[in-house]
């Protein structure tokens, strides 16, 4: 098995995507970096710095496949970095089609310039995949909204019943901070897709004054942005896009933290869609795990933990950071793979999830109307005042729980209540679909804000 289970062939279905690993993975930053290289010395070449010829043999020599993986290892065992051996191959490859073309790759690059430029534009490519199944969550949530609008069940606070909501409520609860997100994700890629090009210590000397029309020449043929300044020691971009990621798995673990709660066998009124042996046990023939859930649990603690690392890579000393920004590796391709795991796995859930209408009448009416003593109070404070209204439901409650009688048989024996209300107004107050507020309008507010990002 690999150090980790994300990138295991066995385990890897469970905590990351294929498509996810196939951006990140190193044959896919190679080549992202030899796509660097190749633009690089497109524009030097429209900008009459390096020779129309070379500049072309390099764009055709740019393929993975004409690098020597051995000894792009034995490279960056020895300096540490890859685009040492990586320019070393390029350089081979061009002058094949065309002797003395590789005198001009990486002109005027660092190390840096090409690595950081090929991540971002990985990030870039892990951003689309990440948003195009998180706006599948959205859509699949907004519609459990408005499918289940009318649907009661009880609310709960501290894991007790507090007051009847609606399960479109709590779908819509769930849906308004993807929305978010996926409003987040959109204004946080310009931040991100940023080129990287500083030369050796971020004034591009070696290029004269044509460093920043070549800076931003890049940027352009990339599809990026140019920065303000080269960004080698300024690591907000890529450390606000893990910390972006944490936030999205955070709240992909309230909706999966929810969902086990609600699959109890005791709760019983959601349960992940079912597979033949999905979250089966080896000794339990009955169970059905909510495995999905499970890993959205999972991964979103491994992303949650990795934040701080990005985050600390921020310190990077002086124009070349000695070890901050080694570290990023460590991180950022595994939170993105993470995190599209975590999303397949609610993407499952939402599109798939079984709910029991009839299930969460019953346990709303398991206590017999206590769950509406709220409702009962602010119908009676009115005539007794809301203090007097609280102690009198209190006991009635009191009396409700100790005799097992339900709510509406122990207000009709409190003469505080029937001097005030008759017993069409007791049941009226006890309905929970009455009591309901502005649920139906909250739901419409996030379903609004649904449409327009789909």
């Amino acid at each position: 098995m690999p150090v980790n289970p994300a990138d295991s062939p066995v385990f890897g279905t469970l905590y990351g995507s294929d498509a996810m690993r196939a951006v990140f993975d190193d044959r896919a930053f190679f080549q992202q970096m030899l796509d660097v290289e190749a633009a690089l010395a497109r524009v030097q070449a429209r900008l009459g710095i390096i020779p129309a010829d070379a500049a072309l043999a390099i764009g055709q020599a740019a393929g993975v496949q004409n690098l020597d993986t051995t000894e792009l290892a034995a490279s960056v065992r020895n300096v540490g970095y890859p685009v040492v051996g990586l320019v070393k191959g390029l350089s081979r490859a061009a002058d094949a089609i065309a002797p003395g073309a590789g005198r001009w790759t990486h002109w005027g690059a660092t190390t840096q310039d090409i690595m950081d430029t090929a991540i971002v534009l990985q990030s870039r490519d892990g951003l689309e995949l990440l948003r195009r199944d998180l706006l599948a969550v959205v859509i699949a949530l907004a519609d459990r909204a408005a499918a289940h609008r009318r649907t009661l069940m009880a609310g709960r606070t501290h894991l007790q019943h507090a007051l009847p909501i609606t399960f479109g409520l709590k779908c819509a609860v769930w849906l308004a901070p993807l929305i978010a997100h996926i409003e987040r994700l959109d204004q946080l890629r310009p931040r991100l897709a940023r080129v990287q090009f500083g030369g050796a210590a971020g004034t591009l000397a070696s290029l004269g004054e044509r460093g920043i029309a070549v800076m931003e020449a890049l940027a352009a043929e990339l599809g990026l942005a140019a920065p303000l300044a080269p960004w080698h020691v300024a690591r907000d971009g890529f450390a606000e896009a893990v910390s972006f990621l944490g936030l999205v798995c955070g709240s992909l673990a309230k909706i999966a933290f929810d969902i086990i709660l609600l699959a109890q066998t005791e709760v019983a009124e959601v349960a992940e869609p079912h597979i033949a042996g999905r979250g089966g046990s080896s000794t339990m023939p009955q169970k059905r795990n909510p495995i999905a859930s499970e890993y959205v649990l999972a991964a979103a603690r491994g992303v949650q933990a990795l934040v701080p690392l990005m985050q600390g890579a921020m310190a990077g000393d002086q124009e070349r950071a000695t070890g901050p920004w080694q570290s990023e590796l460590l991180a950022l391709p595994q939170t993105f793979v993470l995190t599209h795991g975590a999303v397949l796995q609610a993407r499952a859930i939402a599109e798939g999830m079984v709910v029991d209408a009839e299930r969460m009448r019953r346990n709303l009416d398991a206590t017999g109307g206590l769950i509406m003593a709220e409702a009962v109070m602010m119908g009676l404070a009115p005539h007794v005042g809301r203090e007097a209204a609280h102690h009198i439901v209190n006991h009635a409650c009191d009396v409700a729980l100790s005799e097992r009688v339900a709510l509406a048989e122990a207000l009709a024996r409190e003469p505080a209540v029937t001097e005030k209300l008759d017993r069409a107004a007791i049941a009226r107050l006890t309905d929970p679909a009455g009591y309901l507020g502005s649920a139906d309008a909250f739901i419409d507010r996030v379903l609004e804000a649904a449409r327009r990002i789909v």
